[in-house]
């Protein structure tokens, strides 16, 4: 019998959620997150198996690669949203 997990359910789910919605591979979000890169691994794919369909047919090598493209172009044009509302603001408040 397997030792109990020192890791919550609750602790799983998000970091799953982090390495499913990142950028990175599961490597370098496991290396961000003090977790062995295998363990985040046997997560993710446990998530996979329980909440996607099987029946959905998997992405191309060009797919997946111009999805996280478009993802990172997502995330620079959010971050250049936030930096121009931050501008805004501070030259809204600037008397002259």
């Amino acid at each position: 019998m397997a030792p109990p997990s020192k890791y919550s359910p609750e602790f799983r789910e998000e970091v799953v959620r982090i390495a499913l919605w990142s950028s990175k591979i599961i490597s370098e979000t496991a290396r961000d997150l003090e977790l062995n890169p295998e363990t985040l691994r046997g997560w993710v794919k446990k998530h996979q198996e329980l909440h996607e369909p099987s029946g959905e047919t998997d992405l191309t090598v060009s797919e997946r690669a111009r999805l996280k493209e478009l993802e990172r172009r997502i995330r620079e044009v959010e971050m250049e949203n936030v930096f121009l509302k931050k501008c805004a603001a501070y030259f809204a408040g600037d008397p002259r």
